[in-house]
């Protein structure tokens, strides 16, 4: 079966802004994240990318873009499916004030269990993607071949449960996974099981240096504004 290639949109003004941007129109990226995409096409470079799928979402559109002008046999192909977590009334919303909000702490500990009002919950959120998932696969491989690859550009939370779901662990652990903005993540599927190639590549470890602000175990709804 193929392999995917996950990317993460580029550092958004959401991100910058310690916004919960979720399916909010406008959100663009800012200026570090669209240097983030115009590097794209060197960082893939080599690779025969089959499809390109998108979020509809104008953060991800623009962050594959570049990788299109470079490429104009690929077309991108729209999946709602892979679009972002529908945090409902928690959209737009500062990050810092739903700190202390009741519900995060179950979307910290026990994710499988939470639901955002007006929104929709984080299994549901997991299902629908996997599900676009396991559909792409088939038709890449019918399309290009068992051995094609091919690229889903997608969202922070929505890259952490497939990766989840790849290595058989319950939505609860999916918050111990991190994937930064413009970040490559690769699963190659097979007809047993699925093998994590790589996680949250940027090339760049300056996320790894100590913060002046160590910040407080939460994992970031939504996945992070990443390296300062």
């Amino acid at each position: 079966m193929p392999t995917l290639i996950l990317l993460r949109h580029g550092r958004s003004t959401a991100n910058t802004s310690a916004l919960l941007a979720g399916r909010t129109p406008g959100v663009a990226l800012d200026e570090r994240g669209a240097a983030q995409a115009a590097a794209l096409p060197g960082r893939l470079a080599g690779l025969p990318i089959a499809e390109v799928v998108t979020s509809p979402l104008q953060r991800c559109r623009e962050t594959v873009q570049p990788l299109l002008d470079a490429r104009p046999g690929l077309r991108p192909h729209t999946e709602e499916r892979i679009e972002e977590c529908d945090y409902g009334d928690w959209s737009g919303r500062k990050l810092a004030e739903l700190k202390d909000e009741p519900l995060m702490e179950v979307v910290q500990a026990h994710p499988s269990a939470a639901a955002f009002p007006g929104g929709e919950s984080m299994r549901a959120m997991q299902t629908r993607a996997a599900e676009a998932v396991r559909e792409w696969n088939a038709r890449v491989e019918r399309d290009h071949g068992a051995d094609a690859v091919y690229l889903m550009c997608s969202h922070g939370d929505i890259i952490k449960s497939l990766v989840a779901e790849a290595l058989g662990l319950h939505l609860d652990l999916f918050q111990r996974i991190s994937v930064e903005p413009c970040s490559v993540t690769v699963i190659r599927y097979t007809r047993l099981r699925p093998f994590l190639v790589r996680l949250g590549d940027t090339g760049d470890f300056a996320s790894l240096a100590p913060r002046e602000e160590p910040g407080d175990g939460d994992a970031p709804v939504g996945g992070g504004a990443g390296a300062p």
